[in-house]
């Protein structure tokens, strides 16, 4: 069975690490918004985890609304972003942030970007809580980012690999025995 020998291998956050980070964007976020009431649009599955510890350290009154989008085949991205779930709601005239498990080249971002841009928000920003730092770069800015890591595939705390390993409470990095992290 294909993909049935991969493995999590070394921690790279630890749940008390993760705890501290969601705490330290909660408290930055309420901050930022202090007076208004953002929308966070969860992009599911990975980030749902993220977003339901998150909304408990946001300390100003907020909405979630879910995305559902697809960009990736096992563990290659493949370019082409897929909506599966639209939002529910208008975000006309409201501040929006869009929480994202990891950011790595930031392809789908920036089409989710462009696409909830033209509802005319009053704005839109990204709350991540992982950004790969050897990508080439990503194309959207992320103003809340909860920890930069290396351009490896992790597992846990959401995040999966053929729909395996969410329910780790850390985040690991994948090893596939038959080719090189």
């Amino acid at each position: 069975m294909k993909g049935s020998k991969v493995k999590p291998a070394e921690i790279l956050l630890s749940a008390s690490e993760i705890a501290g980070i969601v705490s330290r964007l909660g408290k930055q976020i309420s901050q930022d918004y202090e007076g208004r009431e953002p929308i966070l649009v969860n992009l599911l599955k990975g980030g749902v985890v993220f977003l339901a510890d998150l909304i408990r350290k946001i300390t100003i009154p907020h909405r979630i609304e879910f995305m559902a989008v697809s960009s990736y085949d096992n563990e290659t991205s493949s370019g082409v972003v897929s909506i599966k779930a639209d939002l529910h709601v208008s975000i006309e005239n409201r501040d929006v942030i869009i929480v994202e498990d990891v950011v790595d080249t930031g392809t789908t971002l920036a089409y989710i970007m462009e696409m909830l841009q033209l509802r005319a928000p009053r704005s839109i920003e990204v709350c991540s809580l992982l950004r790969k730092t050897n990508s080439n770069g990503s194309r959207v800015p992320v103003r809340y980012v909860g920890r930069d890591i290396p351009g490896v595939f992790v597992v846990g705390y959401g995040l999966d690999y053929n729909e395996k390993f969410r329910h780790l409470p850390h985040l690991a990095r994948l090893e596939f025995p038959d080719k090189r992290n």
